[in-house]
């Protein structure tokens, strides 16, 4: 995840719901419609905000980002076209932040050899209210895929979990990626933008196979 190293004063002032729109939409079978919307820096860092500085979220790398921080990383993905970030909702409620980014341009790069439609990808899922669903995650998980593999150039998942992230690795395991070997993702630190160096565990899921031409 990006650090900012100095953030610029932002205003704290209320700020109007997103007016962006859902860019994908599926429906999961006993849970409903999950939809994927670009994020809206002004509009969602107060939700990402509580959603990042949560203990369960440490291994984010966010968990002492302010409120404008957050809005100040987002904005620099929002200005991005290799780098994209998105609020995936179920019937409508913020359930989760997944992102992705193309592995040429990520520091990942220096980790493995990187194949010709390679995505990669990180994902939050949103703390849940009330007693928990099963198969909940796994839901927003398979909708998400739905969205980033309708691009045909996508031809590969790649997923690079906190190598002590226990729970998100056997999750990417569930949804049927593949595990490949630990790294450490190199330190970056750049006038603005500052990244710790990293243990990783790489995971690989390859995009579902087209259908036949007689397949019915």
């Amino acid at each position: 995840m990006t650090s900012a190293k100095s953030p610029s004063a932002a205003s704290s002032s209320p700020v109007s719901p997103s007016p962006r729109q859902p860019v994908h939409s599926h429906f999961a079978e006993g849970f409903g419609t999950v939809t994927v919307t670009p994020v809206d820096p002004a509009a969602d860092a107060g939700l990402i905000h509580r959603w990042v500085t949560q203990e369960r979220a440490r291994f984010w790398g966010m968990g002492g980002a302010s409120r404008e921080l957050v809005r100040e990383i987002y904005e620099d993905v929002d200005r991005r076209t290799t780098h994209h970030a998105f609020i995936v909702a179920l019937e409508g409620a913020p359930a989760g932040l997944f992102q992705t980014y193309e592995c040429e341009a990520d520091r990942v790069s220096e980790c493995y050899d990187v194949q010709p439609g390679d995505v990669g990808l990180h994902l939050l899922i949103a703390p849940g209210e009330g007693a928990p669903r099963p198969g909940f995650s796994a839901a927003l998980l398979t909708a998400f895929l739905s969205f980033v593999f309708s691009d045909p150039a996508a031809r590969r998942l790649v997923a690079e979990p906190d190598a002590r992230n226990a729970k998100a690795i056997a999750r990417l395991e569930r949804t049927g990626f593949v595990l490949g070997p630990e790294v450490v993702l190199p330190e970056i630190d750049l006038p603005e933008i500052y990244l710790p160096a990293k243990p990783a565990r790489l995971a690989f899921l390859g995009a579902p196979a087209a259908p036949s031409a007689g397949s019915r």
